[in-house]
């Protein structure tokens, strides 16, 4: 074991290398927003799609864009509104009238990553039309299926204050994100920066590419090989057993403010997302703080919590919290 894990290490070493640089290229566009960053990054290298959720003004959008700008991978954002049609994001069949065939015009989700510009702002048709995409990795025209290309990311941005003209995402549809994301406001050194910058921006300053689509697959597989324990798998599995069960957990004060507890979705999302944290910190096995370090993200929209809850403005993150902090760590 010990000299595989030597192995394993030196290789993520190799292969995480290019993290650093896209963490510093980034950097000289976005003020601080790391730990939105690295989370991105974790969707990246696990294949996960994000939820981002924060009011707007917080560089949401722009971080998605200039990370996109500096991966060598096609991309497309997509700015959901109210009048938007599934055929918008798919593409749809068109007729030619000069061979008397119906040719395919692919949409916007052919790319490897997709921006989801306020999606909550397109009713249910259209945010059902991605489910196929996010999740069997392919969309259908006609009678046609077509794989889409790896990597393939969704990152999604919602504002969580504005319910006016807004269109909640289904409960199937907010399960399919690997990680929700709360963006929060920046410190006052950071806002500091912020408006320096903007009152000074460089016109020469251009984004370049610094990695390879090749560079994200290569770090995928080795991620996959990352070490995971008998015990971290357990501990993962009382953290989402004990989101539906509280009682058995020592939890039952808990019982009457959940709805519904955590899919065995959850539990996937949490060791897949776990590994992809061990890799970003050059480690080649999962520790219960890789676990800590992600869980809120996986685990926040997949906990609904009752009326009772509501009415005592209890959240699915305190229901959360109370469970990392009962449940024993190995």
């Amino acid at each position: 074991m010990s000299f595989d894990l030597t192995e394993l290490n030196e290789k993520i070493k190799e292969k995480s290398a290019f993290l650093k640089t896209l963490e510093a290229e980034a950097s000289k566009v976005i003020v601080g927003q790391q730990g939105m960053i690295r989370r991105i990054l974790i969707g990246l290298l696990s294949n996960g799609h994000i939820l981002l959720e924060g009011v707007p003004g917080l560089a949401k959008t722009l971080t998605i864009k200039t990370l996109a700008e500096l991966i060598a991978v096609s991309f497309n954002r997509i700015q959901f509104t109210p009048d938007l049609l599934p055929a918008d994001l798919l593409g749809t069949l068109i007729y030619n009238q000069k061979n008397g065939e119906f040719n395919v015009k692919k949409g916007p989700l052919f790319s490897n990553l997709i921006l989801a510009d306020e999606i909550n702002r397109s009713p249910a048709k259209v945010q059902a039309a991605l489910l196929e995409s996010m999740q069997e990795k392919q969309i259908t025209i006609g009678d046609t299926s077509y794989k889409l290309e790896e990597p393939f990311l969704v990152l999604a941005t919602q504002n969580p204050i504005e319910q006016e003209g807004t269109y909640p995402l289904p409960e199937a549809q907010v399960d399919r994100f690997m990680l929700k994301v709360k963006v929060d406001y920046p410190s006052e050194l950071e806002e500091f920066e912020i408006i320096k910058r903007m009152a000074h921006p460089d016109p020469s300053f251009k984004i370049k590419p610094v990695i390879k689509k090749k560079d994200i697959l290569d770090a995928r597989n080795v991620v996959d090989d990352i070490y995971i324990d008998d015990k971290i798998i357990k501990y993962i599995v009382s953290l989402v057993l004990a989101t539906r069960n509280p009682a058995n957990a020592g939890l039952a004060d808990l019982a009457p403010l959940i709805e519904y507890g955590a899919s065995p979705r959850a539990s996937i999302n949490l060791a897949l997302a776990a590994k992809a944290n061990a890799f970003i910190n050059q480690r080649g096995y999962v520790t219960p703080d890789d676990i800590r370090a992600i869980g809120m993200d996986v685990m926040r929209h997949r906990v609904l919590v009752s009326y009772e809850a509501e009415a005592e403005e209890v959240s699915s993150e305190d229901i959360i919290q109370r469970i990392f902090e009962v449940t024993e760590v190995p």
